[in-house]
């Protein structure tokens, strides 16, 4: 080989390696934007209620975030280094909604996934594997990037109603509803004390639907371990 078809090689295949190391940081960094800066400390103790709003309840979505979300997608990110779910997001539409019933999610063991029965728990089990992202939204099923334990109570009063506002507003409008859900957890514990939940409607920058609220993943009448997921009746 002449040594200048060698040099244009080697400049060629350092081009190269550049580029997939820079493809490589900018995957890693748009995966870890959005990491959620909410704090505990910030946050008030859970006092009988399911929710806490955040910022007035107004979302803290970027320009960019809304003008990206015309399209429909989804983003379930990686398991951290203790397993647990980090952040799920999506731009919600009738694209994304399931066509068909929810199938078996009981393969995944989220982290910290220690059940227990009690007859004062609405159900029995004191946990559930609760989506970030609710199946009537995505149609996600056994995903383990989008499933936590969590109370009862979180599932079904501080989740719930938010993902029935989502999922009603985009079947009457047709219109696309960014959502963003990052469970929030103490230190290193395996189950997280609420989750962050944060939606935008994004034809009309939110002027339809928003909302930023913190639910409390509480089990009233039960105590939990978050550390482990262990729990028992106070």
């Amino acid at each position: 080989m002449k040594k200048g078809n060698r040099n244009a090689l080697l400049s060629l295949c350092v081009v190269v390696c550049i580029s997939i190391v820079c493809f490589v940081v900018y995957m890693s960094l748009k995966e870890d934007e959005n990491v959620d800066e909410i704090s505990l400390d910030t946050l008030p103790e859970y006092s009988q209620n399911a929710y806490v709003t955040i910022n007035d309840n107004e979302p803290d979505f970027e320009e960019y975030e809304i003008t990206e979300a015309q399209t429909s997608f989804e983003t379930y990110n990686q398991l951290d280094e203790l397993g647990r779910c980090t952040m799920a997001k999506a731009s919600v539409g009738k694209e994304t909604m399931p066509k068909t019933d929810r199938e078996s999610i009981s393969s995944v063991k989220p982290s910290g996934w220690q059940n227990e029965r009690y007859d004062f728990v609405p159900g029995g089990w004191v946990y559930n594997r609760c989506h970030l992202i609710g199946y009537q939204l995505t149609g996600e099923n056994a995903n383990a990037r989008n499933l936590i334990t969590g109370t009862r109570y979180m599932n079904t009063e501080g989740m719930l109603p938010f993902e029935n506002e989502i999922a009603e507003y985009v079947k009457a409008t047709g219109e696309n509803v960014l959502y963003e859900v990052t469970p929030i957890y103490e230190g290193e514990n395996l189950v997280a004390s609420g989750v962050h939940m944060q939606a935008c409607s994004v034809d009309d920058d939110c002027e339809s639907l928003a909302f930023n609220v913190y639910a409390y993943n509480v089990q009233p009448g039960v105590e939990i371990d978050y550390a482990t997921g262990e729990n028992e009746k106070e």
